[in-house]
């Protein structure tokens, strides 16, 4: 019975409003398209980092790296003499760009990969030089010699090279450009990258003696965990003969460090995606709610004509899961077609910085496909439930005559309070493996439960109201209306809250969080100028800058104040990122250098202070006043010093580095590692300093060069690889900025879409009331009402109920807010934020939804004043 009622019945009401289905199937799909999309994008994005890790690195049973700095000859020689060892193979590995010799290259960064070409064919296949036809196949050790994968010579817009055409392109190394000839490819996918040998990347790049790791392939029958074990114990033991503080990977730690770290972000924008779906099944729930209120006639003569209250029920179900399986039909498609979209217009990487330069394939699953539907459809069946109980619970014979039954059932708080209660709680919990899960349903329990009292308050706020308006015929109209169908009442309430909670939290969070970016960059950015080499990532390849140029860059006439920053890194877990080591001039008060969130403390004599960020405190356990025996360890034992213990003497808010960093004072640091040299410059020009002139002194003393033009320019442009980039602080300040509004445009779409679904919720829930009153509204127009006193007895409704709502969403939402600021940013990206109501803007989104809930209601009244609702009267015989 149920399908032919929905060819019959349920068919005809979907094709007279086409526009009103399509709503409910458009809002269902964006959900299902969105949380779909981002999980293809990442599950396509991760398989092929994964598959060009394997590339690159092969399948070695171990991979060693050091903890700080680069690995030495020292203990090569010690691993490859290791009778457990089968094969010892070191690899040198270097960030750098390079350029065509065309008029107008552009810089391409590129990974260049030096190896012992004459095993590459056994250890990783992948990277085996194809050398050219016409060339020695000595061409492999050859130095100042490349072979490029089809990425790369893509990318830099070069034919593969052949017969009697080899191309030269240019690489940075350090300060220098240099050319290299290209005398073929590598089979390699993935990102682009460059194979050199091993001893010739050494020379190229001034990097003799070090290796950034060496890869194990052990003797049969040795255990790859009691050798890993071995390997990362303390270098002081007997157990291994070298002076490294060494991190052990085994295969597959690389693919599993790069989901660990992008999981939070990857939660993150599923969780948006899903609000988009909670607003479709609201918006489901509206619409079934209206067409429900607009063909309760039609049901009650169902119910006459023998059809059971729960067929009834079941019929609308039917129609919600319609519309449902249609909209997570398209869903899918449109989100396959996104991610499509996605991976081939910007690849792998989803705005979050881990799959930078992957441009991976479509990986469609047909079971996570399946399962996303199943979202949709669960959605909008539960955006269904509400109206198909309505269906069920109407009496035939009082619904025929056009009368309602009043609610005489008393409501009550405790669901809703009891749901609150449990948001609230769930709130203190900790994250489960890294993703705030708990904080997650704190948020939709927090708002369910403040839904949920929306009858309960609709109540109290009826017997408050009530004594007043006994003398006033209009008002006492309307609050009698309310009393007895406070349902209605309550559902006209919860479009404006689930709407504007949601919009408020967002705000709250958002606003709150550029703020405290804004604050941040004003610490860590305090200098006018910095000057950096251009082309290169921020690290141990960019440190170009030694001492004696500082001092001299200094002593120029126009130069007020210079400070010099080394950036390094650190390697504790290798399921982990690397930790920044920022080493800089913290002065006498490193709460001016720092945006400290604890601290400073002194700390004793012969320690060296220094201050962690946020997220080594959340992701490495050490607390303010600790001594760090790990990092210790790893900075000791790569730079052989000794007798200093490095304490911590402050916590700090870091926005850059979301896997933590290290600050010290950079002389801290020279000591301690030996190495003064420095990565970036911060310059204070003086008032009347000329600017250009200033950047071409530097230049001389920090002379840029290539091998075919020694007389470099000077060039304010990032990006220009050979070249000093001169950056102010208002042009970081402006791309930090701009980088975070792109990064959460999606919210702000997301706000719109729950202000436009609330809206519509508003005048479905009225137009409904407004159809289900019409023999009522032509009763009072009997009785001498006027047609203007009909609508503003309805806009006075809408004016009620939404200022209602408008208050209890922004009181739910700044709550939901709070969850945000304090439980999930924290949790997912281990730092903090200041919290910052934007009041006016509050105010004016509420007052803005107000106008909009009024006017809507105004509108679906003016059918109340119809002369088809006085002629409605005459049905009632």
């Amino acid at each position: 019975m149920i399908a032919a009622l929905l060819r019959t019945l349920s068919w005809q009401t979907l094709r007279h409003h086409p526009w009103r289905t399509a709503a409910a199937v458009l809002a269902v799909m964006l959900g299902v398209a969105l949380g779909f999309a981002v999980h293809v994008i990442n599950a396509s994005a991760l398989s092929e980092f994964s598959r060009a890790v394997r590339n690159v690195q092969g399948q070695p049973d171990l991979e060693l790296r050091a903890a700080h700095g680069t690995l030495t000859h020292a203990t090569y020689a010690a691993l490859a003499t290791d009778a457990r060892v089968a094969l010892a193979s070191p690899w040198l590995e270097i960030d750098t760009q390079a350029r065509s010799n065309a008029p107008d290259a552009v810089p391409v960064p590129l990974k260049v990969v030096g190896a012992d070409t004459l095993l590459l064919s056994s250890v990783a296949p992948a990277l085996a030089p194809r050398v050219a036809a016409a060339v020695d196949r000595l061409a492999m050790v050859s130095p100042d010699t490349v072979f490029l994968n089809a990425t790369a010579l893509a990318a830099l817009h070069l034919p593969e090279p052949a017969s009697g055409h080899f191309p030269r392109i240019r690489l940075q190394a350090g300060s220098a450009i240099k050319e290299v000839t290209v005398a073929g490819t590598v089979s390699a996918a993935g990102a682009p990258v460059a194979v050199m040998d091993i001893g010739a990347a050494q020379d190229f790049f001034a990097r003799q003696g070090e290796l950034s790791r060496i890869d194990l392939q052990l003797r049969p029958g040795v255990s790859v965990s009691q050798m890993a074990q071995r390997l990362a114990a303390p270098a002081q033991s007997h157990a291994q003969p070298r002076a490294q503080s060494l991190v052990v990977a085994e295969p597959g730690d690389a693919a599993l460090r790069v989901d660990n770290l992008s999981r939070a972000y990857r939660v993150n924008l599923t969780v948006l995606a899903l609000v988009a779906l909670f607003t479709g099944a609201f918006l489901v729930f509206s619409i079934l709610a209206l067409s429900v209120a607009q063909r309760a006639a039609q049901f009650a003569l169902l119910g006459v004509l023998g059809v059971t209250p729960g067929q009834r029920q079941a019929l609308v179900l039917a129609e919600a899961g319609v519309l449902g399986a249609i909209g997570s039909v398209a869903g899918i498609a449109l989100g396959a077609a996104l991610a499509a979209a996605a991976l081939r217009l910007l690849g792998g990487d989803l705005g979050g910085g881990y799959f930078t330069g992957v441009h991976p394939d479509l990986q469609f699953d047909f079971s996570t496909a399946l399962i996303y539907a199943l979202l949709g459809l669960a959605a909008a069946l539960v955006g269904g439930w509400w109206p198909a109980r309505q269906a069920q619970s109407l009496a035939p014979a009082q619904t025929l005559k056009g009368l309602s039954a009043a609610e005489r059932r008393t409501q009550r708080p405790c669901t809703g309070l009891l749901l609150l209660a449990v948001g609230i709680a769930l709130a203190q919990a900790p994250a489960w493996n890294g993703v705030p899960v708990a904080a997650y349903t704190s948020v939709g329990l927090l708002l369910i439960g403040g839904i949920a009292l929306l009858p309960w308050l609709v109540q109290a706020l009826i017997g408050i109201a009530t004594p007043f308006t006994r003398h006033a015929a209009p008002l006492l109209l309307a609050t009698e209306r309310a009393r007895r169908t406070r349902s209605g009442a309550a559902i006209a309430v919860g479009g404006v809250v689930a709407s504007l909670s949601l919009a408020v939290a967002l705000t709250v969070m958002v606003g709150s969080f550029r703020t405290s970016v804004s604050h941040w960059l004003d610490t860590v950015v305090p200098a006018p100028w910095y000057v950096r080499v251009a082309g290169l990532p921020a690290g141990d390849d960019a440190a170009i800058f030694t001492r004696a140029q500082v001092q001299a860059i200094r002593a120029l006439p126009g130069v007020e104040q210079v400070q010099a920053q080394r950036v390094s890194s650190v390697r504790l877990d290798a399921q982990k990122a690397p930790i920044a080591v920022l080493a800089r001039s913290m002065g006498a008060d490193p709460a001016s250098a720092l945006p400290l969130v604890q601290g400073p403390i002194d700390v004793p004599a012969r320690h060296i202070p220094i201050y962690v960020s946020e997220a080594v405190v959340a992701l490495y356990g050490v607390q303010l006043g600790d001594a760090w025996p790990a990092f210790n360890a790893a900075m000791a034992q790569s730079t052989g010093a000794s007798g200093t213990v490095p304490i911590v003497a402050g916590v700090w808010r870091d926005y850059l580095r979301q896997f933590g960093a290290v600050a010290m004072d950079s002389e801290d640091y020279a000591r301690w590692s030996g190495d003064e040299r420095a990565t970036d410059l911060a310059l204070w020009p003086r008032a009347d300093a000329d600017i250009p002139a200033l950047q071409r002194a530097i230049a001389q003393i920090v002379p840029m060069h290539t091998d075919s033009d020694a007389d470099s320019a000077v060039k304010a442009e990032p990006g220009q690889p050979g070249t000093l980039a001169f950056t102010s602080s208002g042009a970081i300040r402006a791309r930090t900025l701009n980088m975070f509004d792109r990064t959460f445009a999606v919210t702000y779409w997301l706000q719109a879409v729950a202000i436009g679904i609330g809206l519509f919720g508003v005048a479905a829930s009225f137009s409904a009331q407004v159809l289900a009153r019409r023999k009522e509204f032509g009763l009072l127009a009997h009785l001498g009402l006027t047609r203007r006193q009909i609508l503003g007895i309805v806009a006075g409704e809408g004016l009620a109920w939404t200022v209602v709502g408008a208050v209890v969403g922004t009181a739910l939402g700044l709550g939901v807010s709070a969850v945000l600021v304090f439980v999930v940013n924290p949790q997912s990206f281990h730092w903090t934020m200041d919290l910052q109501i934007p009041w006016w803007r509050l105010l004016a989104l509420a007052l803005a939804l107000i106008a909009c809930g009024t006017v809507t209601a105004w509108f679906a009244g003016r059918a109340a004043a119809s002369p088809s609702a006085v002629l409605a009267v005459k049905e009632d015989w």
